[in-house]
């Protein structure tokens, strides 16, 4: 009985010191994450340069031509891969294509609305496509049934199911994992009927020539540079830098969002060097998928 009320009274003090620290989180973001980087730590816990978790499940939607399922930390995403015939388009005969796109719904996090896609989720999807032009993940003539006549479209949707920061970097590894997982029917196409027809049970792997990865950076007031930022430090950062590599380490991109700069050349160097090596931990998890 002792112990039981000692317990409780021990519990309350702690209950309420959380209880203030989360109302001013609340009131003053700035301040609260100051206090933390003065100590060299973040509020979460990690270091400055350390980046979550990431977990990778795939062939989980059976209606699907190919699925994934992505944790980020807390940011989960779940993708689907749909292939549909149509014409190609008339300056490249031979070329199908692929269409990206990621939805940010309401349900995965307050701060976005109800209704159309809004306009991150546009410019993310705008983003994600130019990483899967820029790095050559797919041949389009891979995706050619006959020229001029029928190809394959390739839409890739993601969907945030839970939002907890840095949504590109989780959508970039659910739809490359995906897009692995991805079977296309065997297809035939009748140049007397103008028909293609699929079989119901040959499937074929998706011909992949790259799998792309990102790393997220995050520069709060010029001086720290933090490593796959959340929801929380998302608001709070002057810019954030997106590095884009190729399996072998080779680079594709490297954008600035946001007004801040990126302070030196050394910074952006670090970024790359910092994406490299997440690229060998992460690897693996995308090519068992």
């Amino acid at each position: 009985m002792a112990a039981a009320v000692a317990s409780s009274s021990t519990s309350a003090p702690q209950q309420t010191d959380a209880l203030k620290a989360a109302t001013f989180q609340r009131l003053h973001p700035r301040i609260y994450l100051e206090r933390f980087l003065a100590e060299n730590v973040r509020p979460d816990g990690r270091a400055f340069d350390q980046t979550r978790d990431v977990t990778v499940n795939v062939g989980s939607i059976t209606t699907a031509d190919g699925s994934s399922l992505v944790r980020l930390g807390e940011t989960t995403v779940v993708c689907g891969v749909k292939a549909e015939i149509a014409e190609p388009e008339l300056d490249s005969p031979d070329e199908g294509y692929i269409v990206p796109n990621l939805d940010l719904p309401a349900m995965c996090s307050p701060r976005f609305k109800p209704g159309p896609p809004s306009e991150e989720a546009q410019v993310l999807s705008d983003r994600l496509n130019e990483a899967f032009i820029a790095s050559g993940i797919v041949d389009p003539t891979s995706l050619c049934i006959h020229p001029g006549k029928a190809v394959w479209v390739l839409y890739i949707d993601a969907t945030c199911i839970n939002y907890d920061g840095n949504a590109f970097d989780a959508a970039l590894i659910a739809m490359v994992s995906a897009l692995r997982n991805t079977r296309l029917p065997k297809t035939t196409y009748d140049e007397d009927t103008g028909r293609t027809t699929c079989s119901r049970k040959d499937r074929t792997p998706l011909q992949i020539n790259a799998s792309p990865l990102s790393m997220s950076f995050g520069i709060f007031e010029s001086t720290h540079l933090l490593a796959d930022p959340t929801t929380f430090e998302e608001p709070l950062l002057d810019t954030t830098v997106t590095v884009v590599l190729k399996d072998d380490g080779g680079l594709v991109s490297a954008t600035q969002v946001g007004l801040g700069g990126v302070g030196s050349q050394d910074v952006l160097m670090s970024c790359i060097a910092a994406a490299k090596k997440r690229l060998t931990e992460v690897r693996p998890q995308i090519y068992r998928s």
